[in-house]
């Protein structure tokens, strides 16, 4: 079989690996803006091209016979990448344009979960102009402010955080009317989670659920950024977690993906990423994504002990029902190495390294190889995942391998230790009033 990744990324170095395990011997081939060294040696050709170039992307897939595509990014299918490819008869692992806007259309999103009577949804409007903005901002007093369309993780801010006061987030929130519209929403409180799920239209294959950390600097504080580490236990919940907010999760994911296939009629084919916050009144949806996060994909793809070419064909066939997805149980830590001055000015095309990353997997990121060197780029270069019967030795691997990491990086040393993880559990008490 003739696999086509889309992207060039962290995330799609994590599925070209996990789907180069196949048992299948596929030939995996890839579509990337930069040359991703990871990726390209595992495969048998790529396309330097930017992912979204949908007419040049369709020929090269057709030019090198692809059965199947996996879409890593969210931006192609925000176009309808996986419209045009089926249309050509390629199988894809990535939901259609109409289905895939649970993403890339958080108004429509939000609206969706409203009309649809969709469990926990937070008290929310979405303003297309200021007519009332002020008022709605006032009257919830503690609030997020989110613009409407896609902004790589980083548009979204809350007050009590990087909005001081209310009118700090009206001021925000008014700014962000020139160029889009604006979803107003309470401010919920709780420890975040990341769920995702194989999806084939009906049926749900979950995942061990992450936490993602998105802040620069130590302890959680910083500027957001795209993603600086994740962790996971040797269960399915997390540290903070009970079984019963998983369950919950869930059945908000299933509830989901069943009325959109009998509201819009359009099968949702592909990954179903919940982003959660648990919140005393148990799991809310802060928003949803039609792909893989990064650096979570790096946490639970390398624990998949089903073969991922059964699962990509399960989904594109809608017989995900008939197959067993079984992940190992171990624990994982993903630390990022990035740029120097990262998100807001980080240095850019500085040779890195790598040394002795001991255990440690590696995940290229946002880099790019010339003349045989890697070098970074102003993203998040390269990614290091320890895995190991306990949280506290998978990050251990994990420092061992940042530490192999050689070149002008900035990375946090504190994701999975102990101290930040005992932090989360006694937050959630709090929040929940023990």
């Amino acid at each position: 079989m003739n696999v086509l990744i889309i992207g060039g990324g962290g995330r799609e170095h994590a599925l070209a690996a996990a789907i180069a395990r196949s048992k299948k011997n596929p030939a995996i081939y890839a579509v990337m803006s930069k040359k991703n060294p990871g990726i390209a040696e595992l495969c048998e050709d790529f396309l330097l091209e930017k992912e979204t170039n949908v007419e040049n992307v369709r020929d090269y897939a057709e030019s090198m016979s692809i059965d199947i595509a996996v879409i890593g990014p969210e931006a192609p299918l925000a176009i309808g990448l996986t419209d045009v490819l089926e249309e050509e008869g390629i199988g894809v692992m990535g939901p259609r344009k109409k289905v895939a806007c649970i993403e890339f259309d958080k108004a429509w999103a939000r609206n969706f979960m409203k009309d649809n009577n969709i469990d926990g949804c937070p008290s929310f409007k979405v303003f297309e102009d200021d007519d009332g903005l002020d008022k709605y901002i006032k009257e919830l007093g503690n609030v997020a402010i989110k613009p409407a369309g896609l902004t790589g993780g980083k548009g979204v801010k809350v007050m009590g955080d990087q909005l001081p006061d209310v009118t700090e987030a009206i001021a925000y929130a008014r700014g962000l009317l020139e160029n889009d519209n604006v979803v107003v929403e309470e401010n919920l409180q709780g420890e975040e989670f990341t769920l995702h799920a194989f999806v084939d239209g009906r049926t749900l294959a979950f995942t061990p659920c992450v936490q993602d950390h998105k802040r620069a600097f130590e302890n959680d504080l910083g500027p957001n950024t795209g993603g600086m580490g994740s962790y996971t236990d040797t269960d399915d919940i997390l540290p903070f977690m009970k079984v019963h907010d998983l369950e919950i999760a869930k059945e908000i994911m299933q509830q989901t993906v069943n009325m959109m296939l009998s509201t819009i009629g359009v099968a949702y084919k592909g990954i179903l990423y919940g982003q959660f916050i648990l919140t005393n009144d148990g799991p809310k949806v802060i928003e949803f994504n039609a792909r893989f996060g990064d650096p979570e994909a790096m946490n639970v793809l390398p624990l998949l002990k089903t073969d991922m070419l059964d699962v990509i064909s399960a989904i594109v066939n809608g017989t995900l029902a008939k197959l067993e997805v079984v992940f190992e149980k171990k624990a994982t830590v993903c630390k990022y190495a990035v740029p120097a001055g990262y998100p807001d000015n980080p240095t850019s095309d500085k040779e890195m390294i790598v040394g002795d990353i001991g255990d440690a997997l590696l995940f290229y990121s946002s880099v790019y190889e010339k003349n045989g060197k890697i070098y970074t780029t102003s993203s998040r270069s390269a990614a290091v995942v320890g895995i190991a019967d306990s949280i506290k030795d998978a990050e251990q691997i994990a420092q061992k391998g940042l530490e192999g990491l050689i070149g002008d990086l900035h990375s946090r040393h504190d994701i999975g230790t102990h101290a930040l993880i005992q932090k989360k559990i006694d937050h959630m008490k709090q929040v929940r009033g023990y």
